[in-house]
């Protein structure tokens, strides 16, 4: 086939085929993984590392923070170096950034390798997707793009129960070691596959100052969420100069953008209506989605005595229905108001949020997961919509300016709520703890209705109501926490109506 003059490579065919798509799914696979994996892992780290929970969500934090800062960085790369070179320098650097990860032997070496690791694989998802839709034919682009999205589906799922399973039987360590071979695989047999298929090159120039600028006002504001109930927030000097930082690294971050002949991002997209609505949508939505889902497993190991396996498995329950649901979302998508498949599929997840804000702590597995299981059926009707709606409302020589910002903000907004969500739950946890510490009755009371008044009986009394506060005082903070959230969804399925119907559709295929 020629295209300008320049003949391009036909599409693979038959093993050869097989074999890329495979390894171009796997690291795909891998790096979504990665978002998710340690979400059961962070009571083996912080335990590990001598840290707070709070503190051990670093791990998360930090690489969804990298990971969304590099994305946008991703064309530049591909046409300055040629798209194959840089999926496989980039997947081994993954498989490097692993290696450190799970050698850490500090919070603090953790986090920048975490760091690291995001930034490498940050450009691995879009990358992966463009490869797939290049090796395949064109008759059968509608396979490449399912083989991708479903990766992209089941990874996440995958991430809570492989996390677990690796932490409870072997060490966390090894929920990043495990990468190391599967990057060296894929490195290796794609460099081999696709070298015919490497894109061209072009000696672009990239917005330095833009990217600075984004790095800092980012870093200062997850540093400020991060750190700041360590420092009483704006009573620290500290936490202050971090928010001042962040605001005038923002100022200046759209100041030069909007300014800037070629952006690092396309800031100009916002002056479409329905694309603007739609990213307040997505980030409003999976802030709160992301930030429950960080939350569960903390709290099923560390109050309700799962293992990490065990709390993997619950997680993992929402993830069921989406897979079956998602073929269906996307075909509907073409056909119906998006906006009206995006209403339903966010009061959906805050439906159910709000029914699991009725917790007990004598709550039975099953009726943890029931409804996780179905508020999964929401997933797809949201984000599959979303996406076209969001790209409809666009011009078409915007498109890959757009998904790129709807991918940033979206990584950014499940870091941001990840930091928000676990500092609210640990004040909230001693806020209620306090007040119902100055309702119940006194030890000595309690030993005397044990029937065992000696001083080892009033210490065991002691002991079990330092349990029972404590226990409840954790679950009405998670009730509360799960309160807010379901009415975040309500905000961001409400929110969505102010958007126009789009006039145009879209190849989902430009859906990253």
């Amino acid at each position: 086939m020629t295209v300008a003059g320049k003949t391009l490579p036909a599409p693979l065919q038959g093993a050869e085929l097989i074999l890329a798509a495979l390894f171009l799914a796997l690291a795909n696979f891998v790096v979504v993984l990665d978002m998710t994996i340690v979400n059961v892992s962070v009571p083996h780290i912080a335990g590990g590392m001598a840290v707070s929970l709070s503190e051990g969500t670093y791990a998360i934090t930090s690489y969804a923070v990298a990971e969304a800062i590099t994305v946008p960085l991703t064309g530049w790369l591909a046409s300055r170096f040629g798209a194959v070179r840089v999926f496989v320098v980039c997947i081994m650097l993954f498989g490097v950034c692993s290696a450190l990860c799970g050698l850490s032997s500090s919070l603090g070496m953790l986090v920048v390798s975490r760091m690291l690791q995001g930034m490498a694989g940050g450009p691995l998802m879009p990358l992966s997707q463009t490869l797939l839709m290049q090796i395949f034919p064109k008759k059968k682009h509608g396979a490449a793009l399912g083989l991708w999205s479903m990766t992209t589906l089941l990874a996440p799922i995958a991430g809570p129960m492989i996390g677990g399973y690796i932490s409870d039987t072997m060490s966390w360590h090894y929920i990043f070691l495990i990468n190391i071979p599967i990057a060296l695989v894929c490195g290796v047999f794609t460099m081999r596959l696709l070298r015919a298929h490497e894109t061209d090159t072009a000696r672009t120039r990239i917005d330095f100052v833009g990217m600075i600028l984004l790095v800092f006002w980012v870093g200062a504001f997850q540093l400020m969420l991060d750190e700041g109930k360590n420092h009483d927030w704006f009573e620290s000097s500290y936490i202050c100069m971090l928010g001042i930082f962040a605001a005038i690294g923002f100022a200046s971050f759209l100041i030069w953008e909007l300014t800037h002949e070629n952006p690092i991002i396309d800031l100009r997209v916002f002056r479409h209506r329905g694309f603007s609505v739609s990213v307040l949508t997505i980030s409003l939505a999976f802030g709160a989605f992301f930030g429950s889902v960080v939350l569960l497993p903390l709290w099923l190991q560390t109050y309700m005595g799962y293992t990490a396996t065990a709390a993997g498995s619950v997680s993992a329950a929402m993830g069921c229905f989406a897979v079956i649901i998602a073929p269906i979302a996307a075909k509907l998508s073409q056909k119906i108001d998006p906006r009206s498949m995006i209403f339903v599929g966010v009061i959906w997840l805050g439906t159910f949020t709000f029914i699991r804000s009725f917790g007990t702590t004598d709550m039975t597995a099953m009726q943890l997961r029931l409804p996780l299981f179905l508020q999964g059926m929401g997933l797809p009707l949201f984000f599959v919509p979303l996406t076209a709606l969001a790209l409809g409302s666009v011009e078409p020589r915007e498109t890959a300016s757009a998904a790129g910002l709807m991918s940033f903000l979206r990584t950014l907004s499940g870091a941001f709520a990840t930091s928000i969500v676990t500092t609210s739950w640990e004040n909230q946890t001693q806020i209620i703890r306090s007040d119902m510490v100055g309702r119940i009755a006194s030890p000595q009371e309690v030993a005397v209705l044990m029937g065992d008044t000696s001083a080892a009986g009033q210490e065991t009394a002691r002991y079990v109501l330092e349990q029972l506060v404590q226990g409840q005082a954790v679950m009405l903070a998670t009730n509360q926490i799960f309160l807010v959230v379901s009415l975040t969804f309500v905000l961001a399925a409400s929110v969505i109506w102010l958007a126009p119907r789009p006039q145009r559709t879209v190849d989902m295929a430009a859906g990253h």
